[in-house]
């Protein structure tokens, strides 16, 4: 499945949480859909969980 048909499914999960379910539906399905997008990129391999708690003085130049 590529990228535009994922985005067309997300966008209209959201289109039908913020319809029926009124905004607050609309945030929480968003806020889970990127919770799964980043657990679904680090079991894939892609993020490693340091990525997220590097200290100040090991940044990347």
């Amino acid at each position: 499945m590529n990228m535009a048909v994922v985005g067309m499914i997300a966008g209209m999960a959201l289109g039908f949480a913020g319809y029926f379910g009124g905004f607050g539906a609309f945030v929480l399905v968003a806020a889970l859909g990127a919770i799964g997008f980043v657990a679904g990129r680090f079991l894939q391999g892609d993020l490693e969980l340091g990525d997220f708690f590097r200290t100040r003085d090991d940044r990347r130049r």
